[in-house]
């Protein structure tokens, strides 16, 4: 009678060991089938995925802080017109004459 409940006890761990494989071997499936399901929706969505935004996001940043460079280097630009165009909109005094005294010598 040993005998049979210890090969009993082998066929019930050799089931269960083949029920947990199977158990895995369907998680695995119902989880890649689950995400292959969910990125189908999101790309009909149209949604963007995380690394296209952080990219997009890197590169607006870059932008601004070029926009910023540039309107301080215009506004440094139009200043120096401006002056130039007052310096050219003055009268321009042409120089004083000097009077000359001759002297004669007789």
């Amino acid at each position: 009678m040993t005998q049979t409940s210890g090969r009993f006890f082998d066929e019930i761990g050799k089931f269960l060991t083949g029920a947990a494989g199977a158990a895995q071997g369907f998680r695995r499936e119902m989880e890649s089938m689950m995400r292959s399901q969910a990125e189908k929706m999101l790309s009909e969505l149209d949604v963007v995925q995380r690394e296209e935004f952080e990219a997009t996001k890197a590169m607006a940043q870059k932008a601004r802080e070029e926009n910023d460079r540039l309107r301080i280097r215009l506004a440094a630009l139009e200043e120096q017109i401006a002056d130039l165009e007052e310096e050219l909109a003055a009268p321009q005094n042409p120089r004083p004459i000097k009077k000359r005294t001759i002297k004669r010598s007789y």
